[in-house]
């Protein structure tokens, strides 16, 4: 059986976000004037072949997270089982 799970990546509150803050201006000179934050986040949508069930799953991705997709000293992530 193939799960699929979602992992959403963002910057910890109150860490500078260079890239956010860049595009935010360039939408702003590009005559988007309305815009008063953009916030950059990564998103993975990872295939699993496991027979392992949600929380099982869930433990699996977070190993990952903590070894691999994450910085846990200034991100934070949401791990999210799509089916």
């Amino acid at each position: 059986m193939t799960t699929e799970v979602e992992v959403t990546i963002k910057l910890k509150h109150g860490v500078a976000d260079p890239e956010g803050e860049n595009t935010k201006k360039a939408l702003n000179l590009l005559g988007f004037k309305d815009v008063r934050s953009v916030k950059s986040m990564k998103t993975f949508r990872i295939a699993i072949e496991t027979e392992e069930e949600g929380s099982e799953v869930k433990y699996e991705v977070e190993e990952m997270c903590k070894k691999l997709l994450a910085n846990p000293v200034i991100q934070d992530y949401k791990i999210n089982v799509v089916k």
